[in-house]
């Protein structure tokens, strides 16, 4: 009896302390968890400069011997409609450039010249429009439908690959009905020729916001001032602050792959890092400039463009 009795007050007295034991792992549970949560904050997050280019039409519609390409307002609107988008999205400093084609070729291989981290192509590929409607003895309904079809590509200027390709339709319809000679009736909406290509790139966005902030931002360093300060390219106006870290590369080799011919470039080695001290405001977003303290292996001060680039991971 007395052996029973001793076992059941050992048992009691090792219960608080198994519920100690379970309390300080919940506690470090919940502190782990903190302590992530607060490094997603700090994240930097920095825009990216993207050029939109040309939205051309290339429907049957626009090949018409007597369209007007130069002012084909279905072209404008898929312009205006992508814009919009990619500026509510807050990610993005957006730089127009419908005369793209003449800065591609005035850059050359050097595409940097852009002035954009990426550049954005887009296509109406298809759009059509019809009726729909039934009649009944004593009421009669009718249907307007506007289907359209667009590509999206995107073009990293650093490399000057396409890293993305996409497709998408979009409907929009309106419904009319009268009863008993009561009721609505319309032409022609113009606008459902807006829903339908806002739908279609509706779907893409977010695949353009993915592809365009996976990758980290890359910058470069521009020059070196008579104050010892490394200039580099990027301002305010993408998100950069004073005390902002970024890590400094030497370029890779270039080797060339056999499979494709082109010319790749091999991972860079970290040297250093940049500090920025201050931002220097300019009329335009792709001009702006920081300035930074450089710390790390000694750069070559002649060919920094050619040598170095940095970036925020």
């Amino acid at each position: 009896m007395k052996k029973v009795l001793l076992f059941a007050i050992a048992a009691l007295v090792a219960m608080p302390s198994f519920g100690q034991s379970q309390k300080v792992k919940t506690a470090e549970i919940v502190e782990i968890q903190q302590t992530s949560a607060k490094k997603d904050i700090e994240k930097k997050t920095i825009k990216r400069k993207v050029a939109i280019g040309r939205f051309s039409n290339e429907t049957q519609y626009g090949k018409g011997v007597f369209y007007d390409k130069a002012n084909d307002p279905m072209r404008k609107q898929g312009l205006d409609i992508l814009s919009a988008k990619l500026q509510q999205s807050g990610k993005f400093i957006l730089l127009e450039r419908e005369d793209l084609d003449v800065l591609v070729k005035e850059a050359g291989a050097d595409m940097q010249k852009i002035g954009a981290d990426y550049i954005i192509l887009g296509s109406i590929t298809e759009f059509g429009r019809k009726n729909e409607g039934q009649q009944k003895v004593f009421s009669s309904t009718k249907t307007q439908v506007v289907e359209a079809g667009v590509s999206i590509r995107i073009v990293e200027v650093s490399s000057g690959l396409i890293i993305y390709s996409g497709e998408a339709k979009g409907l929009a319809e309106t419904t009319t009905k009268e009863v008993m000679g009561i009721g609505g009736t319309a032409g022609y909406d113009a606008t459902l020729s807006d829903k339908a290509i806002s739908a279609a790139l509706s779907q893409l966005v977010e695949n353009i916001i993915n592809e365009c902030t996976d990758s980290p931002w890359r910058s470069y360093i521009l020059d070196i001032d008579e104050d010892g300060n490394y200039i580099i390219s990027g301002g305010a106006s993408q998100g950069l602050t004073a005390g902002d870290k970024f890590n400094v590369y030497s370029k890779g080799k270039i080797v060339k792959n056999p499979q494709s011919g082109m010319n790749v470039e091999l991972p860079g080695k970290k040297i250093g890092t940049v500090t920025v001290v201050a931002t220097l405001p300019d009329t335009k977003p792709e001009n702006e400039i920081s300035l930074c303290k450089y710390e790390g292996e000694s750069l070559d001060r002649e060919k920094l463009l050619e040598k170095y680039y940095i970036l925020n991971d």
